[in-house]
């Protein structure tokens, strides 16, 4: 799932201080599982953001809604109404869904209050990590299910380096080295032989070394999704 962080209050306050009547958008999906906006941290952050200390002059006017998801635009503009005299739209989705309001609602603006960060999963209730960078070829089946894009700080395809030690990464000896991790998930499902296979220089336009990618529904075989 998409992680994404709130930003600084400073920051989403200056960014808001010359609107006047401010819609705070939460989103369904991600977000809402990691916490950080939601329906519920749309509803805080208006409360927040109403106290008159964060102003020279009186603060903006805020109204509280909430989408299933705001990256659908099609969802977004059945779905979605804007209350009247709104000036802006602030949003509390990743920056996919923040980018969607504003293709939908332009020119209305629409600004971000979180930060996104990863796509992360949760191995322990209230903690995120970073498991996966949407590379555009995926390397699990033959690293044993652990990406070596996302968790190798040096993103290598044929480790582990020279600074791996005890099964810590160089960096930090917190940190799981990602290699040690592949090879010791490939000896207990007897492949370590996927090891002996050397995997030259990834082609990275798959993953977004060519520009923007762009899906298109597809069924089994590439055939036409229905």
């Amino acid at each position: 799932m998409i992680v994404g962080d709130l930003k600084p209050l400073e920051e989403i306050v200056f960014t808001i201080t010359e609107f006047r009547k401010v819609l705070i958008l939460g989103c369904g999906s991600c977000v809402t599982v990691c916490l950080s906006g939601g329906e519920r941290e749309a509803r805080e952050l208006a409360r927040e953001l109403a106290h008159i200390r964060h102003y020279k002059g009186d603060p903006p006017v805020f109204r509280v809604g909430s989408i299933l998801r705001q990256c659908e635009q099609d969802l977004v503009a059945a779905y979605q109404e804007i209350p009247p005299e709104t000036d802006a739209i602030l949003s509390l989705a990743c920056g996919a869904g923040v980018q969607t309001l504003a293709d939908a609602f332009e020119p209305l603006p629409v600004l971000p209050a979180l930060n996104t960060t990863f796509f992360g999963a949760s191995n322990e209730p209230g903690v995120w990590r970073e498991v996966c960078q949407g590379c555009g070829d995926c390397v699990l089946s033959f690293t044993g299910g652990v990406c070596p894009v996302a968790r190798c700080a040096k993103s290598l395809f044929n480790g582990p380096c020279g600074g791996s030690q005890n099964g810590s990464c160089e960096v930090d000896k917190y940190t799981p080295c990602a290699w040690a991790l592949i090879y010791y998930r490939l000896k207990k499902q007897n492949k370590l032989h996927l090891l002996d296979e050397l995997h030259f220089s990834k082609d990275w336009q798959p993953g977004g070394g060519a520009g923007p990618r762009k899906r298109v529904r597809t069924g089994i075989g590439g055939s036409a999704g229905d």
